[in-house]
């Protein structure tokens, strides 16, 4: 065999599934877990706070939304910190901090709320939102050394559709689990899981193929190769000023931004719409509730496909099949919110298509804004996720406050469309502005001079990332 055949032999994706799947598969669940945890108060405090259950409290509506709201006081905290850890210590650390905790919390909540009332509780969730600030800088990072070029779609998405899995798994079973076991059972399930999960995670998760000790030679050099990361793990200066005047990056958190807004105005909102305009009770119908989480979940696969066979059939360029994916998960959203916006009363099965179709749509994300943070600096995506998530979840909390500037009458339609008008126009102004000055092209500030290597290959870590004789995310 040639000298260039052993390279491209060596160089070729291993047959079957591999540690890279193995990793996937366990953040998939991370995710799914994270998430429950995250949205379960909302469920569980339904009967916490019912008269008809001897267990319960006598909390009212304003300290049941304190209780709701508090998990997001600490969970914007870290997420600029904790893209910097993560590129410190690497993605396995973090996440196994963030689960543990939750988990933990998760199973004490039960008890805190007899011995420190509504007021315990509110400092576990805040901790919990804390710990889960680690979340999405961790995955990213995990991502960014996981994933090859070829296949990053496609994991990506698999692993962040944990997310709406999750809360669609949650929003179902929270009901059958306080019937069998009460309110508490909620908790004690989920932290249960958690522990689980951390147990297995320990052993076989990875902060990256260098470091593991699983993965076959083969599977590593296939990464390696298909990522440009030769050398060990390094620790590489954050370039602030050249991220914070980037334009590619500023589009991308503006992207961001217009995404949270659009999410968030649903969340939170949807309930009361359908309740006060339509007159049906959402939140009491967990299939209802569930069905949007779950259209968004299952549109992410072939989203997440389709952007890798384009890239791999090379009929679009990383950054055209990002914008493509994104324009999916933005302008498709924002035709559906006019439509909802005019659903006829009583016409509630209409409006429930509607909002699945809103939500289901923003799958396009995941294949969208979401991994330009990976395509544009992998050295630096769980920093970039954490600045970019930052903003946005400043402007989640700012979207329900101005829905209620605008509704000064909840059972006037006129007033809803206003709030779905906007959203929608937020959709397309941010998805438009993301599609003319964005890119997911490698930028320059991704490489730069290495502070504390792990390994002599100082050299290594200016390598740009090749891909069949071009660089990653050139167009």
């Amino acid at each position: 065999m040639s000298t260039k055949e052993e390279i491209d032999n060596e160089n070729k994706n291993p047959p079957g599934l591999g540690m890279r799947h193995a990793q996937v598969c366990l953040l998939f669940f991370g995710m799914v877990l994270c998430y429950a945890m995250r949205v379960n108060m909302s469920m569980a405090i339904v009967a916490m706070t019912s008269p008809l259950d001897d267990d319960s409290f006598d909390w009212s509506t304003k300290t049941q939304s304190v209780i709701l709201s508090s998990f997001f006081w600490g969970y914007i905290v870290l997420q600029i910190p904790g893209g910097e850890l993560a590129a410190k210590f690497g993605g396995k650390v973090l996440i196994t901090t963030c689960v543990t905790v939750n988990s933990v919390i998760s199973l004490l909540i039960p008890i805190g709320s007899h011995f420190g009332g509504w007021q315990l509780v509110c400092a576990c969730r805040v901790l919990q939102g804390l710990t889960q600030g680690f979340l999405y800088p961790s995955i990213h990072n995990l991502i960014g050394k996981w994933a090859p070029l070829e296949e990053k779609s496609r994991l990506g998405t698999v692993i962040y559709a944990g997310s709406q899995f999750g809360t669609a798994l949650q929003l179902m079973a929270s009901g059958f689990i306080a019937e069998a076991w009460g309110w508490s059972g909620i908790f004690y399930v989920d932290g249960t899981l958690g522990a689980i999960w951390v147990a297995i995670y320990i052993f076989i998760g990875s902060s990256s193929p260098q470091s593991s000790t699983m993965i076959s030679e083969k599977e590593r050099n296939y990464i390696q190769k298909s990522l440009g990361h030769d050398g060990g793990h390094k620790k590489l200066p954050t370039p602030w000023k050249s991220v914070a005047t980037s334009m590619p990056f500023i589009c991308l958190t503006i992207a961001h931004c217009g995404f949270a807004w659009g999410l968030w105005t649903l969340m939170t909102e949807m309930p009361s719409y359908f309740s006060q305009v339509l007159g049906v009770d959402i939140k009491s119908n967990g299939i209802m509730s569930a069905l949007p989480y779950l259209a968004m979940y299952v549109l992410s696969f072939p989203l997440g496909y389709l952007a890798d066979l384009s890239l791999k059939k090379k009929w679009l360029s990383i950054s055209a099949s990002r914008k493509w994916s994104n324009s999916i998960g933005f302008y498709g959203p924002a035709v559906a919110l006019i439509g909802l916006a005019y659903a006829p009363a009583g016409s509630v099965w209409v409006a429930v298509v509607l909002l699945t179709a809103v939500v289901g749509l923003n799958a396009g994300h995941y294949t969208g804004f979401l991994l330009v943070h990976i395509d544009m600096a992998p050295n630096f995506a769980g920093t970039l996720m954490g600045i970019t998530n930052f903003f946005a979840n400043i402007i989640s909390i700012i979207a329900p406050l101005a829905a209620g500037v605008i509704l000064k009458d909840v059972t006037d339609a006129s007033q809803w469309r206003m709030v779905f008008y906007v959203a929608s126009a937020i959709y397309v102004v941010t998805n438009t502005f993301f599609v003319v000055f964005g890119t997911s092209e490698l930028q320059k500030w991704n490489n730069v001079p290495e502070e504390n290597t792990d390994t002599p290959d100082v050299e290594a870590s200016c390598k740009k990332v090749t891909v069949h004789g071009k660089s990653e995310g050139v167009q």
